[in-house]
């Protein structure tokens, strides 16, 4: 088997919100389809979302199981997480930005969890 491309897709109820937060974290640019969306970065596709109007998010850490998530690793965390909350994300689970090695845990507009990695 040989794979030509390999993409995230994600199911979400709001495309456009959807895709705008996830294009703003990763600084890229949307292409829009009716009931698909997918985030380019530097022209090539990195994350996608296709529509999915009764999607029930993930409750974590303690409700319904999340299914899968997306690892982020940044170099300043404070600023991740400032513009992350800019751009929509909900923090979950919070965690000591000044260590040297650590994560936080946020949900986007659909509601589902990722996190921001440092370390």
């Amino acid at each position: 088997m040989r794979i030509t491309r390999q993409i995230t897709v994600l199911d979400a109820p709001d495309l456009p919100a959807e895709s705008r937060f996830w294009a703003g974290l990763l600084g890229g640019t949307v292409a829009a389809e009716d009931d698909w969306h997918t985030v380019l970065v530097d022209g090539s596709p990195r994350i996608a979302f296709q529509l999915a109007p009764d999607l029930v998010p993930p409750d974590w850490p303690d409700g319904a199981p999340q299914q899968a998530h997306v690892d982020l690793y940044v170099d300043d965390p404070a600023a991740a997480h400032d513009e992350a909350l800019a751009l929509g994300a909900r923090l979950l689970q919070a965690a000591d930005t000044s260590t040297p090695r650590g994560f936080q845990v946020y949900a986007d507009p659909a509601g589902h969890p990722f996190c921001l990695c440092w370390g």
